[in-house]
């Protein structure tokens, strides 16, 4: 590299976040924490405590994942879970690390899993807090070293806080979230939060272990670019769903359209890289599927909190807010589309249409 191409080099790098946290004053995740506390009336220190646990057992999968390859921690266990998938070795790392240390913490009574068929009730903690999580997500990417996370969703519990926490104090409505958000293990590890007041995203430093604000008070950029989507299930897709697809694929600079085909097969990194650049993320129901694959409370219910706190907009589909639908089990599965509001909505149309008619091509 010429000097004159090294020096626009660093023009341009120069505008990249994690440089700008480094000539401003740096705001680490604790100290964001505090301020939050400070700005809340009545703040106990036991929800940040939640936060503080959830980021710490991060940093222990985290450093599993940079080591996967390394040592024997790749490939399956040759259980299958209650979601009929294959379990793989970092799936169980996760799992019980962050129940270990969400129980070590003392400030949540119930934790339900994407990997336990049933609740976890913590007898002995008076504490107030459910957590219910994706431990892995994306976890059939792990072995071919593509980006993968953790998502979490945190409600303060329903039942008497002298008795022992149950299944309905999981069974809340996406509304009733308190915070939610998600760490990515990708080029750089990134925790995404929200607690109803915007989406800010930390980076981890791994120099000084420390994740730092990067970005702050995250929105979705007004210009959809892309969407995401298995297109493997074009066949089993309802009619709806594949006429949008037609007519977001059809040039029209207006519109700017067509859009860009992104999907990586991770919630985590398809949602992140449309919250970053604009886009729409779309997991059908299908013929075969027809209540759809992904969860409501592991999945659904923390990506939509996140949407909406970033001004998207996350429905079923069929213009049903996903925050407004009452669970009824633990592992209930929906249909979910989420991104750019007025995507969202021109999908909305489309399927609307055609809602009564399938196509299996």
């Amino acid at each position: 590299m010429q000097f004159g191409e090294h020096t626009l080099y660093l023009r341009k790098f120069a505008k990249h976040p994690l440089y700008m946290i480094e000539r401003k004053q740096v705001i680490t995740l604790e100290q964001f924490i505090i301020q939050t506390e400070k700005s809340s009336p009545g703040a106990t220190g036991e929800f940040s405590q939640v936060i503080r646990d959830i980021v710490l057992a991060s940093r222990m999968i985290n450093r599993e994942v940079n080591k996967a390859g390394l040592v024997d921690i790749l490939g399956v266990t040759g259980e299958v879970n209650v979601q009929g998938e294959e379990v793989k070795i970092l799936d169980i790392f996760s799992n019980e690390h962050m129940i270990e240390a969400l129980k070590r913490g003392g400030q949540v009574c119930l934790i339900g899993s994407e990997e336990n068929e049933e609740v976890i009730p913590i007898e002995s903690s008076d504490g107030k807090y459910v957590v219910l999580m994706d431990p892995l997500d994306g976890s059939s990417n792990i072995d071919v070293n593509v980006s993968i996370g953790t998502i979490f969703s945190i409600y303060k519990r329903v039942s008497a806080d002298d008795s022992v926490a149950t299944l309905e104090d999981a069974l809340q409505k996406g509304c009733e979230q308190v915070a939610a958000g998600y760490i990515l293990y990708g080029s750089s590890t990134m925790l995404v939060y929200t607690t109803g007041n915007g989406v800010n995203g930390f980076t981890l430093d791994p120099s000084i272990g420390e994740f730092l604000l990067s970005h702050r008070d995250l929105k979705y950029p007004k210009v959809c670019k892309t969407y995401s989507i298995n297109e493997g299930n074009y066949a089993k897709l309802f009619r709806g769903v594949k006429e949008y697809l037609r007519y977001i694929k059809k040039e029209d600079q207006a519109t700017n359209r067509p859009y860009s085909a992104r999907y990586i097969g991770s919630l985590v990194a398809d949602f992140h890289r449309n919250l970053l650049r604009g886009g729409i993320f779309m997991y059908p129901a299908t013929t075969n599927r027809p209540a759809g694959k992904l969860r409501l409370l592991f999945e659904g219910n923390p990506m939509a909190f996140l949407t909406e706190q970033a001004g998207g907009r996350a429905t079923d589909g069929t213009g049903r807010r996903i925050l407004d639908i009452k669970p009824e089990k633990l592992h209930q599965r929906i249909p979910l589309f989420m991104g750019n509001s007025e995507e969202v909505l021109k999908l909305e149309e489309f399927i609307k249409e055609y809602e009564t008619k399938l196509i299996i091509q």
